[in-house]
């Protein structure tokens, strides 16, 4: 794969769930996925077995990436912006 890059959000409630969205950026091509499950909901650009890679990332590493949307503060990194402006 070319350089591939992730965003993580911060850990938001839905369904009564805790979970976090994880982006995977190549390009034009994307990749949506979702923790704690660790299944991709949406692709585009990606073949079935990049896809399949970027699950198993998910699920192998998890946890750190959890621990990474929880140090997430929203409200700051909203505020943040407009302070550069």
């Amino acid at each position: 794969m070319d350089e591939v890059k992730m965003m993580v959000s911060c850990v938001v409630i839905k369904d009564n769930r805790k979970i976090v969205r994880v982006s995977f950026l190549r390009g034009r091509d994307y990749a949506e996925g979702i923790l704690p499950d660790g299944m991709i909901e949406q692709a585009s650009g990606f073949s079935d077995e990049e896809v399949q890679k970027l699950e198993n990332y998910l699920r192998m590493n998890r946890k750190e990436i959890l621990n990474q949307a929880k140090a997430i503060d929203p409200l700051r990194n909203w505020l943040g912006d407009w302070n550069k402006a």
